[in-house]
């Protein structure tokens, strides 16, 4: 994807406060956040699990 066009309001607010306005303590629970529903989107999912 070349840009945050395609994604949902939501999802570009939220590149925007990670970009130019949260500070370090929360970029690190953000990631943890993310990383973690990714996850478990995908195993749900079954998609990246062989």
């Amino acid at each position: 994807m070349k840009g945050t066009d395609q994604l949902p309001k939501s999802i570009r607010k939220a590149i925007r406060y990670i970009k130019q306005d949260a500070p370090e303590q929360k970029l690190l629970d953000i990631q943890g956040l993310l990383n973690r529903s990714i996850e478990e989107r995908m195993t749900k999912s079954k998609v990246g699990c062989k």
